[in-house]
């Protein structure tokens, strides 16, 4: 019997789709990034944008994963595409990237099923390649989220949320398409916030995945989480022009 699989649709463009130099791209961000010895992360807040854009940033993250003890990994991000209410999950038996397959773990019992939220939505598909590369085997929950809130997140986080074997990965970019003074100050406020676990701190305009974010906020508040903030930085500090910038941030929580 056919496995159904979700197939990469943004390899070649947000990231190399040849294999090796996929690999060699993610492990050249992570050797820039260093070698941390903090904790292992609960969870992490990482952007979701072309590599050469946020790859790096998403790296300063994905360095303090190490793969022993974890091998599942529940990955949220908003939809971009489709329109809807609360969180879906796919109904497909893996997700693929050009490293290969990674295997669904079904979702709990009555949660809603939306295929086509997942179908094209680049903020989950971006974060597989640097799962692959860091962790061992493990299995995936990918949940996008629409219109949520906070609680509603935080609930559904909180009922997946396991022991030390699961990951909670947390995908946004911050501002969009603001000059770069202008971004630097948007971001900065939107970073005092998210280093707060002040969820309600979130403006409309803060970050694509405020919603995500704004629930592991309320949930972390309530576990005591520490958070660190490991990068912040723009597009127009990594491969872009200053005049309309996308912010990215990185954060670990422990």
């Amino acid at each position: 019997m056919q496995t159904r699989t979700r197939e990469a649709v943004v390899a070649g463009a947000f990231y190399p789709a040849d294999p090796s130099e996929l690999r060699g791209q993610v492990e050249g961000f992570l050797t820039e990034a260093g070698e941390t010895d903090g904790p292992i992360p609960k969870t992490i807040i990482v952007p979701h944008a072309g590599y050469i854009y946020s790859g790096a940033v998403a790296a300063h993250a994905y360095a303090w994963l190490r793969p022993e003890g974890i091998s599942r990994v529940v990955l949220l991000g908003p939809s971009h595409r489709v329109p809807f209410l609360g969180l879906a999950a796919s109904s497909a038996e893996a997700y693929e990237s050009p490293l290969g397959s990674i295997p669904l773990e079904p979702p709990p019992p009555d949660f809603p099923v939306n295929d086509r939220a997942h179908a094209f939505e680049h903020s989950l598909e971006v974060h597989l390649p640097f799962l692959q590369v860091v962790l061992n085997e493990f299995s995936l929950l990918p949940l996008v989220v629409g219109d949520a809130s906070k609680e509603e997140v935080s609930k559904t986080l909180a009922s997946l949320w396991g022991g030390p074997e699961t990951l909670i990965v947390v995908s946004t970019d911050l501002s969009h398409y603001h000059d770069y003074r202008t971004a630097r100050k948007m971001d900065q406020t939107t970073s005092d916030a998210i280093l707060a676990l002040d969820a309600d701190g979130l403006g409309p305009d803060s970050a694509c995945g405020r919603v995500p974010v704004g629930g592991l906020l309320h949930l972390a508040k309530k576990k005591d989480l520490t958070i660190e903030q490991v990068d912040l930085r723009n597009s127009g500090d990594t491969a872009g022009p200053k005049n309309q910038v996308v912010g990215y941030g990185a954060y670990v929580l422990y």
